[in-house]
């Protein structure tokens, strides 16, 4: 039987957990929460934070897996591919790990490689930001180099706004370093990627919604693009210089970019499967190409199954409620009959509190559904969240 360590045993990892089981393989997880609720899955457990590059190392010397995998999640990348290569197992390098993980890093090398960019500085005090006044042109960006999921990132229109930003995006900064870049104005993509001996394949387009300024969170994506195909291709070529850029060779990239005056412009990439239900769920229900289970085939060194079974319409979108007490959540069951509604879920419950979103974990639940067509998908989700009643 053989072996896989999955870094991170959240929600996020769940999903990856369950596939590997059901492929029949015996499965090990690292997680710091020893309460995490993918840990009851799988055979073994291993109390260590999945960011901390040594821990994780250990843990593989100790399991001795057939391969290692992370989903969702950027900085557990570092000690998948550290682990990895110690072990001589399937992975990007550490050096790429890095620059997926590090934004400063990453649109070094966009730039280096003629990859469309924004302009950026980056400081790690305010000292040092004060000195840049004559560099900036607003509106812009400023958000930490090693963070993900909207935390830290801010939409400033004053030299005094980014002043007054600098405390919220260095507070996310886990190695202090705050990234002052170009505001691109145009909507969002993403796409979804598998990379296989060298070659990059493109599964997905990915439309976004996203909040407005200041903190640009997610709140819904579908599949496949409703943008001309002219621009597909063009996003599409610039997901792929994206991906070499930084080296990645092997397994899943999600890459994000904007579509601008000029053309697609990069907004930053991970070496890993995209969030948000995206490639677990989106990607499957548009294409039938079962990405976890490619990543999981690509950590042990075997061949994805990345060929479209499917030509259908994808997508998610999160619920948006006034600010407040949570009292009541009703009609779930009459929304899950609305056709092609796929999964109903929140992940606050009553008598919790729904605040503003400044970032991912601060929305409270999402419908996802499948069409005939990305249209389709989007009117099913919109039908379902019109039957709950949610009581603030």
């Amino acid at each position: 039987m053989k072996k896989l360590m999955i870094v991170g045993a959240s929600v996020l990892q769940l999903p990856a957990i369950l596939k590997a089981k059901e492929m029949g393989l015996h499965v090990a997880v690292v997680d710091f929460n020893p309460q995490a609720i993918g840990i009851p899955y799988a055979d073994v457990y291993y109390n260590a934070s999945t960011m901390d590059e040594d821990a994780v190392l250990a843990a593989a010397e100790a399991y001795k897996p057939d391969g290692i995998m992370t989903l969702a999640t950027d900085m557990p990348m570092r000690g998948v591919s550290k682990a990895s290569d110690k072990l001589h197992l399937h992975s990007i390098s550490y050096e790429t790990a890095v620059k997926a993980t590090d934004k400063y890093d990453m649109i070094k090398a966009f730039k280096e490689h003629n990859v469309p960019s924004p302009w950026y500085f980056v400081v790690d005090t305010l000292e040092d930001l004060k000195q840049h006044e004559a560099d900036v042109l607003f509106p812009c960006i400023i958000k930490p180099t090693d963070n993900a999921g909207s935390h830290g990132v801010a939409k400033v229109y004053s030299f005094q706004e980014l002043l007054d930003n600098y405390g919220y995006a260095h507070s996310c900064s886990r190695h202090g370093k705050v990234i002052v870049e170009e505001y691109l104005d145009g909507p969002e993509v993403s796409v979804e990627v598998m990379v296989e001996n060298g070659e990059v394949n493109i599964l997905q387009i990915t439309d976004k919604i996203t909040t407005e300024a200041p903190h640009f969170v997610e709140m819904g994506h579908s599949q496949p693009s409703r943008l001309p195909n002219d621009v597909q291709k063009a996003i599409c070529n610039v997901a792929v210089a994206a991906c070499k850029s930084v080296g990645i060779d092997q397994g899943p990239a999600h890459v994000e970019m904007k579509v601008t005056k000029r053309g697609p412009v990069m907004i930053e990439l991970g070496a890993r499967m995209g969030g948000d239900n995206i490639t677990t769920h989106l990607v499957p229900l548009s294409t039938g190409v079962d990405m976890v289970g490619s990543t999981i085939k690509v950590a042990l060194g075997e061949e994805p199954d990345i060929k479209p079974t499917l030509h259908c319409g994808s997508a998610i979108r999160y619920f948006e409620v006034p600010f407040g007490t949570i009292k009541a959540i009703k009609n779930v069951e009459d929304a899950q009959q609305v056709p092609g509604v796929r999964q109903i879920t929140f992940t606050k419950n009553v008598g919790e509190d729904s605040t503003p979103i400044h970032c991912s974990n601060d929305r409270i639940g999402f419908v996802i559904a499948q069409g005939k067509t990305a249209e389709d998908a989007v009117k099913a989700c919109e039908r379902a969240m019109s039957f709950i009643k949610i009581t603030i």
